[in-house]
């Protein structure tokens, strides 16, 4: 490759870089995203009040309850809900979004406990939100690797930020890369859309310029190979980067990296003080 040529190659990779953090930076900034989050509910069987949601909430074997006050009310998939609302059964890191006017009131179930997350627009870490620090894009970490998958995908627990509290998720495999000539393997859960895979890792820039807890990496489905890439340029923070009131997942242990991975999001400033020393 000539030097124009690896010039321009460079440039292209880092466009393409910048359209990812930027996305990803919208994402964070949504009216009703993460930062949106005002408290972190653990609802039980007794009807419960709280100041930033309408209603009564408790959690019931046939599910999440709320019992609206004359006045009150919600709005679900464009119906009205008033008085009291059976939400039903929801899944394991399933959750409903009923809107109550500029806000939406997050009901969802995490480690087994239903929960409760109002998401307010006007929240102060919404609006004082400018971005996150990242480390410049460098084709060197963007590594080929390998897909390796079990004979049959592995429930895997894991711990989360919250004390306490597990994650159980189904590791179809691992990833495997080199690294200045030494070959690490990653746990690999599945990812968003069908066939791609999600890592979760920490490495020695964990706790010094990298949030301590964890950063998550997304890795595109792999070829009919096995082939994979594996780009640290867009290993990005977790919610529980940015405040407490996230429940999200810790790495598996054989997904502690001994190697700096400087490359992707570092920690946010103001990152949440709870989790600084995960």
């Amino acid at each position: 490759m000539t030097a124009q040529a690896e010039e321009t190659d460079r440039a292209s990779f880092a466009r393409e870089w910048e359209e990812w953090h930027a996305a990803h930076e919208r994402v964070l900034a949504d009216p009703h995203g993460f930062l949106a989050i005002t408290s972190l509910r653990w609802l039980d069987a007794t009807p419960t009040r709280f100041p930033d949601a309408p209603g009564a909430w408790s959690s019931t074997h046939d599910g999440v309850v709320v019992e609206l006050d004359d006045g009150e009310e919600l709005t679900l998939d464009g119906q009205v809900l008033r008085g009291r609302h059976d939400f039903g059964v929801i899944a394991e890191r399933g959750g409903l979004f009923p809107a109550a006017g500029d806000a939406v009131i997050e009901v969802a179930k995490r480690g087994g406990h239903d929960i409760l997350r109002p998401r307010h627009p006007d929240n102060a870490l919404l609006t004082a939100f400018t971005g996150t620090p990242a480390y410049a894009p460098d084709p060197r970490w963007a590594r080929t690797g390998r897909y390796l998958p079990f004979d049959t995908p592995r429930p895997t627990t894991v711990g989360a930020v919250v004390e306490g509290l597990q994650h159980v998720y189904d590791a179809p495999g691992e990833v495997e890369f080199a690294l200045d000539g030494t070959t690490h393997r990653l746990t690999a859960f599945n990812g968003r859309t069908p066939g791609s895979l999600l890592v979760l890792f920490t490495d020695a820039t964990s706790g010094v310029t990298t949030y301590a807890a964890n950063r998550s990496l997304t890795v595109a489905a792999p070829d009919a190979d096995g082939t994979v890439l594996v780009d640290f340029n867009r290993a990005a923070n977790l919610p529980c980067a940015y405040t407490d009131l996230a429940t999200c997942p810790l790495p598996p242990a054989e997904n502690r990296l001994p190697v700096a991975i400087e490359a992707g999001e570092k920690t946010p400033t103001g990152a949440a003080p709870g989790h600084a020393s995960s």
